[in-house]
């Protein structure tokens, strides 16, 4: 069920007070909460936010909030890290309902329109006792529009920036009785960006795509509600990898919800749920010298799920509610060694109560079965006690797992050019044999009878606990302080040497790993007008192995080639790669409402991280090379005129920061970041 909210903050004015109304979630527990209430590290961005910034895609939002940084994994990819953990580790929803299309173990969300946005919801640590694999980390929801008002409203917005940068929405909401439907058409284009010196492969190749959505919600009775919904999304995007081959890839994602809300009685309540989802990407490359085919690539990924879930609320101090469905997902793909199908059955059962007035629990736990790996049982239990109007106290304990993907099974790949070869975990019983027999294999390092169980999925314990103070009703102040304790991580290592000098690489459970720090944020609203809010993390992220080999002075490191070593303490061992140990945001807030104008300016901070080992001893150290720290400063501004035009102008990266390399060979550099980009916007409501 989608909660109404009041999205950022709505006032009512009389003459006597300014009464504020909270936020309203339904991420976290998946019954609608006020925000305030949660015994859960979680936050809202609402939609006045997301309109005042003159954001475009997802990965503009996110990259803004405390504890989440967005990182460039793959060709013109972003993907989202939280918390320190990489961002396989965080489900990603649109009304409830995850998308597909991790090709490469990360899913772009850099493609997600917020044109149609009503709220995002984020919920930090692991969550898998509601949502299953992939919310190890923590939980993204992206709420879309309904329509408010009745009759026949509309939108329209376009937006220009650097870079021949296109983004046009049209927005179409219909309401009458108990219909609503909502329609979503985004267009989003640009040229894209190339810095001297870098591959093609770390920046963005121009590109187009569309969105289309639609949403229709009808109310049958009084009691029973249908919900319909779906969306398509098209991408077409040049690939240049080398200066010797061109090509194009093209994205083709659907995704269909129905869903069908009935309430019994005051008591008891239940929903159906039916959703469908398709993800296609496809990829061919020519050889520029004479326009031939070079290769080509197919990822046709299908999820089909089917869910049905019950509420019991014996009286307003407690409640009940729990469901059962299954995950049906099959995934076609060049270089897999076969076409595999998974199925996932799931039962989940959780409880809501305040035992005592001033304490909220919050118990629940879920079993998901699988067709290729062991079953995982995954419990959470959380809680909140306020001890006076003023602070109020909440902890959270929870287990989140992260399934083994189709890639890291199946896989079957040997480079043409350089000829090593990665095999997935279950294909290494069938391929080693065939390439031994073929004279392909010259030694084998790793027995094959290692490879006889199961790849288990990747599981992690997450501890959070924190405070939020509010000394008066305009001020705030939240901290928190996370673990997370992850096991079994899935990595690669050599199995075999081949007789053309390379390696037959595979994955497998080795690495444990935590990642733990503090977060803050503080908000501060002056008065109606003015609004000032900041965040800021600190994070330690390592590898329990590589802690203990520095510890125990296993680790050396040279300031150069021809350098003679030096051994290392535990004390110089950094962390985990492309993590910063100090984030920081700040924003302001200012609207003038009697000319009908708001303006912001908003900062994020990042500092030191390294990308890879650049002294020869696979880790990351002190001596290492890193990326310096770095600030990017954004500003925007909005007039609306005659109550339905709005013009927008805005600088993202005020100060032109870039990191660009200063060689063809040089790899350490920041390849998400453009440099200054320079925007207009229209937006007219009809």
């Amino acid at each position: 069920m989608i909660g109404l909210s009041q999205s950022d903050t709505e006032v009512t004015h009389d003459s006597l007070k300014v009464q504020e109304l909270d936020e309203v979630m339904v991420t976290a527990t998946r019954t609608v909460r006020q925000l305030s209430s949660l015994p859960l590290p979680a936050q809202i961005i609402g939609k006045k936010e997301i309109q005042r910034i003159n954001s475009q895609r997802l990965d503009d939002l996110l990259n803004e909030q405390t504890g989440l940084i967005t990182v460039s994994e793959f060709v013109g990819g972003a993907g989202i890290q939280m918390q320190g953990l990489d961002s396989q580790y965080t489900l990603i929803l649109i009304d409830g309902v995850p998308l597909i299309g991790r090709s490469a173990g990360t899913l772009d969300i850099s493609r997600i329109s917020v044109g149609n946005i009503k709220q995002i919801e984020i919920v930090k640590g692991a969550s898998s006792s509601l949502y299953g694999s992939e919310a190890l980390g923590g939980v993204i929801n992206i709420i879309t529009d309904r329509p408010k008002d009745a009759g026949f409203k509309s939108n329209i917005r376009y937006r220009y920036g650097t870079f021949n940068t296109h983004d046009a929405n049209i927005n179409l909401n219909y309401k009458k009785e108990g219909l609503s439907i909502n329609t979503f058409i985004n267009r989003n284009s640009s040229d894209g960006y190339q810095f001297a010196n870098a591959a093609n492969l770390n920046t963005v190749d121009p590109y187009s795509n569309y969105t289309f959505n639609t949403k229709v919600d009808y109310a049958i009775n009084a009691k029973t509600n249908l919900l319909a919904s779906a969306r398509y999304y098209l991408q077409d995007q040049e690939y240049a990898p080398t200066e010797d081959e061109a090509g194009e890839i093209t994205i083709n994602e659907w995704n269909t919800q129905f869903k069908l809300d009935h309430e019994y009685n005051d008591r008891w309540s239940s929903y159906f749920e039916f959703y469908a989802t398709r993800y296609k990407a496809d990829e061919f490359l020519n050889t520029l010298e004479d326009n031939t085919f070079f290769s080509n690539s197919d990822y046709n990924e299908l999820l089909i799920r089917p869910e049905i879930r019950a509420s019991f609320a014996p009286n307003e101090n407690h409640s009940f509610f729990g469901g059962l469905g299954m995950d049906h997902e099959t995934l076609n793909r060049t270089d897999f060694s076969t076409n595999p199908r998974f199925n996932s059955p799931f039962v989940y059962l959780q409880y809501e109560g305040s035992p005592l007035d001033k304490l909220n629990v919050i118990l629940g736990a879920r079993f998901d079965g699988h067709s290729d790996y062991d079953s995982q049982f995954s419990p959470k239990a959380a809680l909140r006690y306020e001890l006076n109007d003023k602070i109020d106290l909440k902890g959270s304990v929870g287990y989140g797992f992260k399934a083994p993907d189709f890639r890291q099974l199946y896989f079957d790949f040997t480079n043409g050019f350089v000829g090593y070869t990665i095999l997935g975990y279950n294909a290494v019983n069938t391929k080693i044999p065939e390439l031994d027999q073929d004279g392909q294999i010259s030694t084998i390092v790793v027995p094959i009878s290692e490879y006889n169980g199961a790849l288990r999925p990747e599981n992690s314990v997450a501890y959070n606990f924190g405070t939020t103070f509010k000394p008066f009703s305009r001020l705030k102040f939240e901290v928190n302080l996370f673990r997370n304790d992850i096991q079994d991580l899935i990595d690669t290592r050599l199995i075999a040497n081949k007789t053309n000098g390379q390696g037959i690489f595979s994955f497998y459970n080795v690495n444990k790993a935590y990642t733990q720090g503090l977060e803050f944020n503080t908000s501060w609203k002056l008065n109606n007008e003015f609004s000032i809010s900041g965040g800021y993390q600190l994070l330690f992220a390592k590898d329990k192995d590589a802690q203990n080999a520095f510890k125990d002075g296993e680790v050396f490191a040279r300031l150069s080639p021809s350098s003679p070593s030096f051994q290392l303490t535990e004390d110089d061992y950094f962390g985990l790669f492309n993590r910063s140990r100090h984030m920081a945001n700040l924003k302001i807030f200012y609207s003038i409402e009697k000319w009908n104008l708001d303006t912001n300016l908003r900062g994020t901070y990042r500092s030191k991280y390294g990308l890879f080992d650049t002294n020869g001893n696979s880790y990351l150290d002190n001596f290492d090379e890193f990326v310096n720290p770095y600030s990017i400063w954004d500003w925007a501004i909005n007039k609306t005129f005659w109550a339905k035009y709005q013009v927008g102008f805005g600088i993202d990266n005020i100060f032109d920061f870039t990191d660009a390399p200063e060689s063809e060979t040089d790899l350490l550099f920041v390849g998400n970041i453009p440099g200054r980009i320079i925007y207009t916007k229209l937006n007219i409501q009809l």
